[in-house]
C-alpha cells in the first residue's frame, strides 16, 4: 500500500540562525532565531500543522528543540555552518537596524528538499543567500501555493564585509508575479518601489501580479488584497521583542488566512504579533491569548 504523505498547513523554508542582538537600551544577547523559527513557532502555537525545511550545521541541531517541542516536523539539509546574524539597533527607532551575516548556510536547491504536501509554502529567508529564481520557479512548477518575505531578496550580503544592505532586486517583478502572497516592511517597500506610501507601494506590487500584499511598519500593517486596501494598527505596549516582528506577523496571518477572511486574519495577526513584541524571543503565547487580545484591542 502506498503511504499518503502528511498534509501540512504551512511549510516554512529558510535558514535558522544564531541572532546576536545589540539593543539601544538593553544588554546585548545571542539566541537562536530566524524568520523560520519565529514564523513556524507562531503558526504551531495557534494550532496549525507545520513543517520546517532548513539548512544548517548538524552540530547545532539542538537549537531546533523549541520547534520540536511545539510539534513542528523538521527536515534538515546539512551545511558546513549555521547562519549567524548580528543585529545592531543604533537608536530608539525600532526600524533602524544594522545587520551583518557572520556565517552562511548556503542556497537551497530543489534536489535537497523533501516532496512535502502543503496547503501553503512560505519562503522565510533572512537574506539573499537562500533562494534563487530557479528554486522559486521549480516550487511553482511543482504546484505549490507560494508566499515570500521580500527581505529574502532585498537584504543583500556584501561578499567581502558580510554587511547587509537593502538594495533593489533585478528579478523583483518575476518573483512577485510567481507569489500568491508577499510580505514586506516599509523599508523594503521604499527600496523596491521608490515610495514609502504603503498603499502606493502595494498598488505597484499588485501591478506586478501578486493578488495579496502585506506591508508592515512600526504602527501597524496595510494589506492590499484583490483590489481592496485594509489597515490594522498594532496594540503592543513595548518593543522589547521587536526582532522577528514581520516574520511572526506574516506567519500568524498565513495560519489564520487558511480558513478566515482578510479582515479577520489581519486582526488576528496584529493581535498575536503585538503580544510577541512585548517579550523578547519567538511568540510564546496561546490561541486563547490571541483571541483575548483581539476582543480587547482589535474588535473594531
Amino acid at each position: 500500500m502506498t503511504q499518503v504523505p502528511d498534509l501540512f498547513d504551512i511549510v516554512f523554508i529558510g535558514h535558522v540562525c544564531f541572532d546576536e542582538v545589540v539593543s539601544y537600551h538593553d544588554i546585548p544577547r545571542t539566541a537562536p532565531g530566524s524568520a523560520v523559527m519565529c514564523g513556524a513557532l507562531a503558526a504551531a502555537r495557534v494550532g496549525k500543522k507545520v513543517a520546517v525545511v532548513t539548512r544548517m550545521a548538524l552540530k547545532d541541531e539542538n537549537i531546533l528543540e523549541p520547534m520540536r517541542q511545539n510539534g513542528i516536523e523538521l527536515y534538515i539539509i546539512p551545511a558546513t555552518e549555521t547562519t549567524y546574524m548580528k543585529v545592531v539597533h543604533a537608536s530608539s527607532d525600532v526600524d533602524d537596524r544594522q545587520m551583518v551575516q557572520l556565517a552562511n548556510a548556503g542556497l537551497f536547491s530543489l534536489a535537497d528538499c523533501p516532496p512535502l504536501a502543503a496547503r501553503q509554502v512560505h519562503l522565510a529567508g533572512i537574506t539573499d543567500q537562500e533562494f534563487d529564481l530557479g528554486f522559486i520557479r521549480g516550487l511553482v512548477e511543482n504546484g505549490y501555493r507560494l508566499s515570500a518575505d521580500m527581505q529574502s531578496f532585498v537584504r543583500q550580503v556584501d561578499p567581502v564585509t558580510h554587511g547587509i544592505s537593502f538594495n533593489d532586486v533585478s528579478d523583483k517583478r518575476e518573483i512577485v508575479g510567481l507569489m500568491d502572497m508577499v510580505k514586506l516592511d516599509i523599508v523594503e517597500a521604499k527600496v523596491l518601489t521608490g515610495t514609502d506610501d504603503l498603499e502606493q507601494a502595494a498598488l505597484m506590487f499588485e501591478g506586478w501580479g501578486c493578488p495579496e500584499i502585506l506591508i508592515t511598519r512600526a504602527e501597524g500593517v496595510l494589506a492590499r488584497v484583490n483590489g481592496k486596501t485594509y489597515y490594522e494598527k498594532f496594540s503592543n505596549q513595548s518593543v522589547v521583542g521587536r526582532t522577528g516582528r514581520g516574520d511572526t506577523f506574516f506567519a500568524a496571518y498565513l495560519a489564520h488566512r487558511l480558513d478566515h477572511d482578510i479582515s479577520e486574519s489581519l486582526k488576528f495577526a496584529a493581535a498575536l504579533v503585538s503580544i510577541k513584541m512585548e517579550t523578547p524571543g519567538p511568540f510564546g503565547g496561546t490561541l486563547a491569548d490571541v483571541l483575548t487580545r483581539m476582543q480587547a484591542r482589535h474588535a473594531g
